[in-house]
Parts: C-alpha cells; sequence; structure tokens
C-alpha cells in the first residue's frame, strides 16, 4: 500500500497541471458544499440567538385566555384557577429538563409611579419570589437584593433596573429613596440588570421594536406585597430556566401540563371564556426550528447543485485516469510479466486515484473554509464550520476517487501481458 501511495504521488507530480485540473471539479465542489453547510450553521445559530438569547435557556409560562395573555390590568382573574403552592414549585424543579423556576406576577404601565414628583409613564411592575434574579439572569449591581424576611415580613421594599433608575431618579443614585406605587410607599434597596451577553442581530425597524418592547423600566416587589399594591392576590405566570437550549420546549410544555392542575372546572363566570383559560409556554424554539427548517430546505437544494460539481469531478477522474491506462500500457505489460496478479494492478491504479481526489478534497475544505469567512465578511452573515462536513467530504472525495477509478482499474488489470508489451 505504502508503495502504491509514493507512486501515485509520484505520478501526480510528474504531471502536475493535468493532475491539477483534475481535480478542480472535486475541490469546487467540496469548498461549496463546506462554505453552504457552514453558512447554514451559522445562520442557524444566529436565527435561535435572536429569537431565544444566548445562554439563558429560560421559557414563559403564562396564563392565557385563548390565544391571548391574561392582562389583569384589564380583566378579572378568571374564579377557576388556584394559588400555586411550593408543591407546585418542587415538581417543577424535579424535571429533568428544568435547571430551576420561578413564579411572578406582573402589570404593565402601572396608573401611579412616582418619585417626589416625576412620575414614570412607561414602566412594568413584577411581584417576584426569591429564585426569579438568578433564574431570569439579574444581578445587582448597586445596593442589595431581597433577603428572606422580605418575602414573609411585607417589607414594602422595591428592587429597580438601571432604565427606571436613570429615567425616574435623573442621576442620582435610587438606593434608599421611596417611590410611590398606586399610593404605597417602597423603598429602592437596589439596581438590577440582565447579566446575559446577548445581543441580537438589529436589521430591519420591526427588529428594532421586537427587541426593544422591554426597555420601559421594571420595578420589582416580593411577590408577598402584591395584595398591599393592588389590593387582591392574582394569579401567578411561571418562567423555567432549562438545563440547555434543546430542552426548552419540553421544558415549557411539562411545566405547563403541572401548572394547569390548578386550573379547575368551570366554577363561576362565563363557561366558554373561563373553559378557555389555561397555561401556555413560550414556543420559540419551535418557531427558531420551523425558520431554521426553512432556511435548511432552502440551502439543501443548493447543496445538491454543488454536489453536480463533484460528479463532473469524478468523470473528470475517471477519464484521466482512462489515458493514464493507456499511456502505461507497456509499463503494465512489464509488470504482469515479471509476475504482478491481477489484484496488485488493480490496486495500484485505485490508489491513484483515491489519492488524485483526497488531494483535492483537502484543497477543496481549505479553500471551503477560506470561502466561507469571505461570504461573512461580504454578505455580512455568521458562519459556522463544521468538523463534520470537512470529515465527510475528504472521505467522500476518497469514495469519488475510488468509485471513478475502478473502471480504468479493471482495464488495467485485465490486459494481456504480451499485447501490452507490444503496445506502441
Amino acid at each position: 500500500m505504502i508503495e502504491n501511495i509514493r507512486l501515485s504521488f509520484k505520478g501526480i507530480l510528474s504531471h502536475k497541471i493535468r493532475s491539477f485540473l483534475t481535480m478542480l471539479g472535486i475541490i469546487i465542489g467540496i469548498a461549496a458544499i463546506i462554505a453552504i453547510v457552514s453558512t447554514i450553521k451559522g445562520t442557524n445559530e444566529q436565527i435561535k440567538n435572536n429569537l431565544i438569547g444566548a445562554g439563558n435557556n429560560t421559557v414563559k409560562i403564562q396564563l392565557s385566555n385563548g390565544d391571548t395573555v391574561c392582562d389583569f390590568s384589564y380583566e378579572a382573574p378568571p374564579s377557576n384557577v388556584a394559588m400555586f403552592t411550593p408543591d407546585t414549585k418542587k415538581r417543577i424543579n424535579e424535571l429533568k429538563e428544568v435547571e430551576s423556576s420561578t413564579f411572578y406576577r406582573t402589570r404593565n404601565n402601572p396608573d401611579n409611579l412616582f418619585y417626589l414628583n416625576n412620575k414614570m409613564d412607561s414602566s412594568t411592575i413584577y411581584g417576584v419570589d426569591k429564585d426569579y434574579f438568578d433564574t431570569v439572569g439579574y444581578e445587582i449591581v448597586e445596593g442589595k437584593g431581597f433577603a428572606e424576611r422580605n418575602f414573609t415580613k411585607f417589607d414594602k421594599v422595591a428592587v429597580v433596573d438601571k432604565t427606571l433608575a436613570e429615567g425616574l431618579f435623573q442621576g442620582e443614585s435610587p438606593v434608599g429613596k421611596v417611590i410611590d406605587i398606586s399610593g404605597e410607599p417602597f423603598t429602592v434597596i437596589g439596581v438590577a440588570v440582565k447579566n446575559s451577553n446577548f445581543e441580537p442581530v438589529i436589521s430591519s425597524v420591526e427588529d428594532y421594536y421586537t427587541y426593544n418592547q422591554t426597555s420601559s423600566g421594571l420595578v420589582f416587589i416580593p411577590t408577598n406585597d402584591w395584595g398591599i399594591v393592588f389590593r387582591y392576590d392574582e394569579p401567578e405566570n411561571c418562567i423555567v430556566k432549562a438545563v440547555d437550549t434543546d430542552s426548552m420546549t419540553n421544558a415549557g410544555k411539562k411545566s405547563a401540563d403541572i401548572l394547569n392542575e390548578n386550573v379547575s372546572a368551570v366554577k363561576g363566570g362565563s363557561k366558554e371564556t373561563s373553559a378557555s383559560v389555561e397555561y401556555k409556554s413560550d414556543s420559540l424554539l419551535e418557531q427558531a426550528k420551523s425558520l431554521q427548517d426553512l432556511s435548511s430546505s432552502t440551502n439543501k437544494m443548493l447543496i445538491w447543485i454543488a454536489s453536480i460539481s463533484l460528479l463532473v469531478g469524478g468523470i473528470g477522474v475517471m477519464n484521466i485516469m482512462l489515458v493514464s491506462v493507456t499511456e502505461r500500457t507497456r509499463e503494465i505489460g512489464l509488470k504482469k510479466a515479471l509476475g504482478a496478479r491481477k489484484k496488485r494492478i488493480l490496486a495500484q491504479f485505485l490508489t491513484e486515484a483515491a489519492v488524485l481526489t483526497s488531494i483535492g478534497g483537502i484543497i477543496g475544505v481549505l479553500t471551503g473554509i477560506g470561502l466561507s469567512q469571505v461570504i461573512a465578511k461580504v454578505a455580512e452573515v455568521p458562519v459556522a464550520i463544521s468538523s463534520a462536513s470537512i470529515v465527510v467530504s475528504v472521505v467522500f472525495s476518497m469514495v469519488v476517487g475510488i468509485v471513478f477509478g475502478l473502471i480504468p482499474s479493471i482495464k488495467a488489470a485485465k490486459l494481456n501481458p504480451i499485447d501490452a508489451l507490444r503496445y506502441e
């Protein structure tokens, strides 16, 4: 085998230009496939990150009436939804797809949020439990977070985000200041920011409004204080943190099933309205997969088109190997006259074809990687080099050499030594 490889390199180097032109179809095909696969993989990751975020793996499970999330700013809570218990959270946390979970309540744009004479017109208030900041991914950058006693002693304390701190306090430190929420005084004890470094790609006005829809100021209070501000308790929603991105869908669906056990049969109110109330999980991962499938199905067609050049390259290899057999007829006859068996001649020419296409495959891989980087810079699209596609491409190029080199090799092995020695 080593001798066959050595002879293959000798034959390739003795006809450099012809060998390169023979490999060109293989090089172009492999390079095109590597570039397309890398672009597909990079685009799919961008789609997933843009919809989901990078690394937070959180899924919202919200009480919905039909297809609309319940908003208790405008509607009364349904009568058939029970409050969650510690056992409910324990069961969710025991799911293999879930790393942690948190329960919360929320209101958008509360009517009365003041600091002295300053009013915050665009804000959202959250009633959170002790696991909220860790699960959702917030960190305290000023002051402190909630202590255990804040959830049991009904301490009227609040944590705000940076947007509200800058908008309501106008450059002053909010820590220690008292804000008025619907006539109730709350002391600000800390400032929180999202600790994710995810930055989605903003490529249109629609993207801007999509990714900046949560840019209003946020106020967090202990969930036990919710009744103090809004005069009655409301059903909670849930956020679960999945163990990884691929587990998000199952984590959301299984958690929603547990939460829906708190939604009983209709006990009052409109039967049609109450019966349609249930907890539903976000399906961002499914949306991402739908977009990825759409992108991949289009690009798979491009891969098949690029594969045509591999077929053309394989035919080129077969033609050159046939020419090589003709040129080396006397050499083949001499070897057979000295006792070389058919399988030895067959192996020599198959090895030469495989080496030729393998070299083309390696050059094609390097060209494909370079082409991917060029596409990334010129078209401003992400790419992610797939190691699996590189290995498959090189192996496939060897297979092409063996398959298309088989006919010339068989022809060489079947030559009659007497006729071969007489060949001019």
